[in-house]
């Protein structure tokens, strides 16, 4: 295939892209809305321009081609426009990036290189065509945590899946998570996710980034982002290593969520992923 005839193809499977991310956008709402995390409750910013007085998140491109190790290379500017290279570690790592397409699969949580120049680099499975949502979560030396956002076009044809239904069991390579409690909107809730392996409880869960669980949740009507940790912490001597893994979070609103619990064991991450849906209160 020539040169130009690589380039038109690719133009082409752009314009596929662009018309998703028309009509993705419209369906689910703007971008960047209220965002919460266990220690702040900060607005998620989308990608903006410098000098308004906040941090923006700088994608070296915001198109790229499907393929399944697809490099990403991005800035985080502070207030004044400078990239920002000074960072407190936060749960193990200076920045943590969580990747979804738009539909709400191809969930990815990734922790990039940073070089001298305060540019960050990471790989990232985009095998599946359409838009996905870049949120960097991290906490600028001497400041509050931050979390912002930016769109990544994915060149090909967009095959977008429906919400999964709510449920309370998810399975992920054999395993098997429960989750109990009683979600509500604009209160405090307390989810408790709980790990079995081929039925039997797992009472041995590893410490991944200074927890047994992370748990991320994602309002299906616009992508409002939450991002908590759980009760306790390995080594403290009152949290057991599982099954149960036990959280506090609060969310804006009431409607559906997508959940993704990650935890580790037999040295290895896995993923659980569930919708909940939330009602403006209990109900009995």
């Amino acid at each position: 295939m020539s040169a130009a005839t690589k380039i038109a193809a690719f133009a082409a499977a752009l314009a596929v892209v662009f018309a998703a991310a028309f009509g993705i956008g419209a369906a689910f709402g703007p971008v960047g809305a209220p965002a919460g995390h266990a220690e702040h409750a900060e607005p998620a910013e989308s990608d903006a321009p410098s000098g308004q007085n906040r941090y923006t998140l700088q994608l070296e491109q915001s198109l790229a081609a499907a393929g399944p190790a697809v490099p990403l290379r991005f800035l985080i500017r502070d207030p004044s426009g400078a990239p920002v290279t000074d960072y407190t570690v936060s749960h193990d790592k200076e920045l943590h990036l969580i990747v979804v397409r738009r539909d709400f699969t191809g969930y990815q949580h990734v922790h990039p290189v940073r070089d001298s120049s305060g540019t960050w680099s990471v790989p990232l499975n985009l095998s599946n065509a359409g838009v996905y949502q870049v949120f960097a979560d991290f906490v600028p030396a001497g400041g509050q945590p931050v979390t912002l956002s930016a769109d990544l076009h994915v060149a090909g044809r967009y095959d977008p899946q429906p919400l999964p239904p709510a449920s309370t069991t998810a399975t992920v390579d054999g395993y098997t998570v429960t989750l109990s409690g009683e979600p509500t909107a604009g209160a405090a809730s307390e989810l408790v996710l709980s790990v079995t392996q081929d039925g039997a409880p797992v009472s041995d869960l590893q410490p991944y980034l200074g927890a047994y669980g992370h748990l991320v949740a994602l309002r299906a009507e616009d992508l409002a982002y939450l991002h908590v940790h759980p009760m306790g912490e390995p080594g403290d001597g009152i949290t057991p290593a599982g099954p149960e893994i036990r959280f506090h979070t609060a969310f804006p609103s009431a409607g559906s969520y997508r959940l993704y619990l990650d935890f580790k064991h037999q040295d290895k991450v896995h993923t659980a992923e569930f919708t909940v849906t939330v009602p403006r209160e209990h109900q009995h």
